[in-house]
């Protein structure tokens, strides 16, 4: 590998890296316990492998993420790739930066959580990441860069302190984890969305390599693939540390989410010097985070709407402040069902863009496949938002893989066979 590879694979894991790839190992750690190294398999499989295959899957079109959409329908390519912008920036991608940074650098320092403490965070949070935005320029890239860096020896040395310092045996694994632990982690890595997000970076990643002289469409593919590996490994070994440090915690609790994990763990391990340390860290890390994707759904919207930037990214602030004071554990709780519908659908996309070449590219296929999955993805993220259906759940429930959470899959294949052969038939007709 040149060293292009290494430099474009340490910026696209800077990208990758933020607020939900850290507080969702920890969790999931404390939650399987015993079955962690299934779980975190799992986890790694959507949390890593999933994102490597939607940057590399942009480097097969010439432009962005929308015109792999485009493959089903213009209509559905303009509102997905809306949804993934909003969910990465205004709904759930920028408050979770936002609220991981509080309860990172000051409610440890509190009493408790007060709803006034995270008022005046955000509020000043909030207000320099609209000034910044309002005026992107290297200084954030700058920040970032050294920011990185710096958080990654942090964790590291969690990961050692911890290692030295807990020394508490394996938990009895908790719900789901008891049964299908590689499963229960493979829809857990939908948290992270790393895999939506890819679809908006990857544009960014390709343009990195055609300004270094890589030009052809296979090489680009080989480059793109080669540089998501390199920023692959730094995840799945930031993940696994993360994940074991979180199953050395049981006896700490109880914790909500896992950014009290890991500043209590933080604590125990260096005081509280220690945890106000990470936390600044966190939250400087968080902010670079915010304003790269107060940025980006900026410019996405400036090109499909006639509002101005400045507008945009106001409105965009202001949402995601709006939303980030709604706290954390809603944060969450609010965005599962949502990705529980949008994951399985950017999941058949990427998968048809490698096998695009097989099936002749045939709008049919990827039709086919998408509806059959939103239909199905559908209905769990209305489950997973509390809404019963009985109508429908008998014949759901008898989906092969339906309690893996994977009841998407066989109906993917379905549709796009049906789609494929009335593709088929067209071409005979014409």
């Amino acid at each position: 590998m040149n060293k292009n590879i290494y430099i474009i694979g340490f910026m696209l894991f800077a990208l990758f890296f933020g607020a939900g790839n850290l507080i969702y190992p920890p969790t999931l750690g404390i939650d399987s316990g015993t079955s962690y190294w299934a779980a975190i398999s799992g986890f790694v499989l959507t949390g890593v492998g999933l994102p490597i295959l939607a940057v590399t899957a942009t480097a097969f079109v010439k432009n962005d993420a929308r015109e792999l959409a485009d493959r089903v329908h213009p209509i559905f390519g303009l509102i997905f790739t809306s949804i993934v912008y909003l969910a990465i920036a205004p709904f759930f991608g920028i408050p979770r930066a936002a609220t991981v940074g509080y309860e990172m650098s000051v409610e440890p320092f509190m009493d408790g959580a007060s709803s006034i403490s995270l008022f005046i965070f955000t509020v000043i949070f909030f207000g320099l990441v609209l000034i910044v935005s309002l005026n992107p320029s290297k200084m954030v890239d700058r920040i970032g860069q050294y920011l990185t860096p710096i958080l990654l020896i942090a964790i590291v040395a969690l990961s050692v302190g911890g290692i030295l310092v807990l020394d508490a045996p394996l938990a009895t694994p908790t719900t789901d984890y008891t049964t299908s632990p590689l499963f229960t982690g493979f829809v857990e890595g939908y948290l992270t969305m790393d895999a939506i997000a890819a679809l908006a970076f990857g544009i960014i990643v390709v343009n990195a390599f055609k300004e270094r002289g890589v030009t052809s469409r296979t090489d680009l593919v080989k480059s793109t693939l080669k540089a998501g590996i390199v920023a692959g490994i730094g995840l799945i070994a930031v993940y696994t540390f993360l994940g074991w440090l979180g199953t050395q915690m049981t006896g700490q609790g109880p914790f909500t989410n896992g950014g009290e994990i890991l500043s209590a763990a933080a604590n125990v391990i260096f005081g509280n010097f220690g945890a106000l340390l990470l936390g600044v860290i966190v939250t400087l890390a968080c902010f670079t985070t915010s304003v790269g994707l107060v940025v980006a759904a900026g410019e996405f919207f400036r090109k499909i709407t006639p509002i101005p930037y400045k507008w945009l990214i106001s409105i965009v602030t202001l949402a995601s402040f709006l939303i980030s004071n709604q706290g954390l554990d809603t944060i969450i709780s609010v965005s599962v069902p949502v990705l529980t519908f949008i994951y399985p659908i950017a999941i058949v996309l990427i998968l048809l863009t490698f096998m695009h070449k097989l099936f002749g590219g045939a709008p049919g296929v990827y039709r086919g496949a998408i509806l059959l999955t939103a239909i199905v993805s559908l209905y769990d993220g209305l489950v997973a938002f509390g809404f019963e259906m009985p109508a429908v759940a008998g014949f759901m429930e008898k989906l092969p893989f339906f309690e893996l959470g994977l009841g998407w899959l066989v109906p993917a294949v379905v549709g796009g066979l049906i789609g494929l052969l009335f593709s088929g038939s067209e071409r005979k007709s014409v």
